[in-house]
């Protein structure tokens, strides 16, 4: 008689374990497919980003690091609210503020814990001037994710254009802090501090 893979004695006799493992942490784990978790504020993933964005020396390494981060950040793990960030995004891009704020507003309804659906909302209020609106949202954004270096630097444009310099620079120092060779960061922080009358 032939002995199978699974036979004892076999080399792949610990494979029925192995897939009896496998099988239960798929079956823990369905449940939140297409739902939440696989990427967003909370992807694992993000915690290496943002610990070799903050080391690397080189600015083309941290450009790459950045287009991960933002490609994680717009994933929700559902494909309706993805879809919808598509089609917001679509819409602000072509100047619909109306549309891309039905998308948004839509987001942020179904999936308040999306940090980039806040984000998103805060960049359509900012282009449409409406300032205050797009800080609460941003302050949304922040709550879910400290670490948001595009909110914290929209943040500081908005008191920039308020003609707030400290909170600008307040929120530069903070970007910059996540994010050392974020373009053009270090030269703001040098021009408000140059407009505050501090040492450069």
């Amino acid at each position: 008689m032939q002995l199978g893979p699974f036979a004892e004695g076999s080399h792949n006799q610990r494979m029925p374990v192995l897939r009896l493992g496998l099988l239960t942490l798929l079956i823990t784990m369905a449940p939140n497919w297409g739902k939440t978790g696989w990427a967003n504020q909370n992807d694992t993933r993000l915690d290496s980003l943002f610990s070799q964005l903050q080391i690397t020396g080189s600015e083309q390494k941290a450009r790459t690091i950045e287009k991960f981060i933002w490609k994680i950040w717009r994933e929700s793990g559902d494909e309706s609210v993805d879809q919808l960030m598509v089609d917001g995004v679509k819409a602000m891009g072509g100047g619909n503020y109306e549309g891309a704020l039905i998308a948004f507003n839509s987001i942020v309804k179904g999936a308040p814990n999306f940090a980039e659906g806040w984000n998103k909302r805060a960049t359509l209020y900012w282009l449409m001037g409406d300032f205050e609106k797009s800080v609460e949202d941003i302050n949304r954004t922040l709550a879910l994710e400290p670490r948001h270096f595009g909110a914290l630097s929209g943040l500081a444009m908005i008191r920039e254009s308020q003609e707030r310099p400290l909170d600008a620079l307040q929120a530069f120092e903070r970007a910059l802090e996540i994010y050392p060779a974020m373009p053009n960061a270090a030269e703001r922080i040098r021009k408000l501090n140059r407009q505050l009358g501090e040492p450069i």
